[in-house]
């Protein structure tokens, strides 16, 4: 079954392209209550890249993955509504104020996040993210902001609002932009290929996966050759400037997430973990001395693969009584 983090994961991945209207859009891929998925069709694809601009309404809880103009307008008292953004990973979100008409004097508010929070845990975390979290925040009623266009750093993003009033709203515009070095990721889908690249820069990237997943490490670079130790008190790669290390947890917060195995080491070839946790995290941690790289696959777990653990060469974590 499920946990309650999957399901308020999942519940906003698929918003991701639900709306009033448009039920014609959404295609289910492996419809069931492991692939909670609604993709764009081929329809909305088409009209898309023909240069149509999409509009519609937003829900006072929803989530958007395309480029258009959205639209809030409270048809009565909303006071805890959220919109959360991805793109894809090489993709970085910003979100314009086109018009505004909100009572900031009464309670009300819009504020624009600077990456994802889910039941106070933050994506990226506060150790990878470069800006301190207060600066993550633009409030549209602070008191001198005139900033009304807002670039992610990443590939998520959010915006939270309160309207009292009724006929209140706002409208704003959302644009994708090529990010050439893609650091902190929240993966769309269960399943996919990745190399992430940290060119001489000092900072932490982190790949989310929200699912139980295999992942597979079939090449690493980090400037300094074979190592894969299974996380210990007494060991892993401590002293060491740049090494990767997978994460697994209930949250969306690496940080607060529990440290499985470290990679201290370049190598060529393949290692395998399965990870049965709620949320699977590989986190590149890089001193800024060099250039920096790890390819990766990952595919959602099912029933099949943690009863079969002969094929995996690494103990599994995050199954009671594994």
């Amino acid at each position: 079954m499920p946990s309650a983090f999957q399901l308020q994961c999942h519940l906003v991945l698929i918003l991701l392209a639900a709306s009033k209207g448009d039920t014609r859009y959404l295609e289910v891929r492996d419809a069931g209550e492991d692939e909670p998925f609604l993709l764009l069709s081929e329809d909305l694809k088409r009209e898309l890249s023909a240069g149509h601009i999409y509009r519609r309404s937003l829900r006072c809880i929803d989530m958007l993955s395309i480029e258009g103009q959205f639209t809030f307008t409270a048809d009565q008292p909303q006071l805890h509504c959220a919109t959360f953004f991805i793109g894809e990973p090489e993709e970085l979100l910003t979100i314009e104020y086109d018009f505004v008409n909100i009572d900031c004097q009464g309670g009300d508010f819009l504020k624009v996040f600077d990456g994802w929070i889910l039941k106070g845990e933050k994506f990226p975390s506060s150790l990878d993210h470069p800006l301190p979290t207060s600066q993550r925040y633009t409030d549209f009623c602070e008191r001198g902001a005139v900033q009304r266009s807002i670039r992610s750093s990443q590939n998520v993003a959010m915006i939270f609002f309160r309207i009292h009033h009724p006929g209140n709203g706002f409208t704003i515009t959302v644009k994708k932009s090529a990010n050439l070095f893609p650091c902190n990721v929240i993966s769309q889908t269960p399943s996919g290929r990745f190399t992430m690249v940290i060119p001489h820069q000092h900072r932490n990237c982190s790949f989310s996966i929200i699912y139980p997943v295999v992942i597979k490490i079939s090449d690493l670079i980090l400037g300094h050759l074979n190592g894969l130790f299974l996380k210990n008190p007494s060991v892993g790669c401590a002293g060491v400037g740049d090494f990767v290390e997978l994460l697994g947890g209930t949250g969306l917060d690496p940080s607060k997430m529990f440290p499985l195995a470290d990679l201290c080491h370049s190598f060529h070839g393949s290692a395998q973990m399965k990870i049965g946790c709620d949320n699977t995290v590989l986190r590149m941690v890089s001193s800024g001395k060099h250039i920096n790289r790890v390819t990766f696959e990952y595919y959602q777990l099912d029933l099949q693969e943690i009863e079969n653990r002969k094929e995996n060469s690494i103990e599994e974590f995050c199954f009671p009584g594994i």
